[in-house]
């Protein structure tokens, strides 16, 4: 099952029943929470599902993406399709893909950042930064990552798919700024350079398994429509 839907500002519906709802989360939305600037992907959803009630609603948050960070999100509807959501995400049967583009290249072009992250709550937010194994509240964080030449990018750039084995807070963007590739628009971890909206890290893909029917689903969000005006035109395909 392949599952597409334009972007544009609002979330767009990549695929829903009466299990799971998957969706593809603006840049600049939080993804749960009520902030104070408006209203959460987790509320926009709620408000979908039960315009009337929209508190009511069973809607279990399976995973999370940053704030700046675009892309697809996958949520259970009932508690059994949650847990077995859940389940594949423990197990790292869920196969994530996600785009970033970022300045220089690394060396080699392809293989695996393999690192160990701790994280720090500072008031502001939470700052992640690469430490020692044995350092407290060290956690291990591996990504495959492969440079991908096709493509538009801004000059002195490239275009990297990255595939997180697993799912540490902010670890795309610690493990890229620690090589000295910030991802664009990053500045809580060091880019100097701008985005127009978020940062250019987007969620293309989730390879996962229907809860209910155990079909495997490949769920795809295209990329937000700021990218070209960034100077990004990538082919839309995986």
């Amino acid at each position: 099952m392949d599952c597409t839907a334009d972007s544009g500002s609002m979330p767009s519906i990549l695929f829903e029943d009466v299990h799971c709802l998957a969706v593809s989360k603006p840049p600049g939305m939080l993804s749960q929470g009520r902030p104070r600037d408006g209203m959460s992907l987790e509320g926009i959803l709620r408000r979908y599902l039960d315009p009337d009630a929209p508190d009511s609603v069973y809607l279990a948050a399976i995973h999370r993406l940053d704030r700046p960070v675009s892309g697809v999100m996958i949520w259970g509807k009932t508690p059994k399709a949650a847990r077995r959501l859940h389940q594949q995400f423990s197990s790292r049967e869920v196969e994530k893909q996600y785009w970033a583009i970022v300045p220089g290249c690394p060396s080699p072009v392809e293989g695996i950042w393999d690192d160990w992250l701790c994280e720090e709550d500072t008031g502001l937010g939470p700052v992640v930064q690469v430490c020692h194994a044995d350092a407290p509240r060290a956690r291990h964080a591996l990504t495959r990552y492969r440079v991908d030449p096709l493509g538009t990018v801004p000059e002195g750039c490239s275009r990297l798919r990255l595939w997180p084995r697993t799912g540490r807070t902010h670890q795309l963007r610690v493990q890229a700024s620690s090589r000295g590739l910030p991802i664009l628009g990053d500045a809580h971890y060091g880019s100097d350079r701008p985005f127009p909206v978020g940062i250019a890290l987007h969620a293309r893909s989730l390879a996962i398994r229907h809860p209910m029917l155990r079909t495997e689903m490949l769920l795809t969000a295209p990329l937000p429509d700021h990218w070209p005006a960034a100077g990004i035109i990538l082919p839309d395909e995986d």
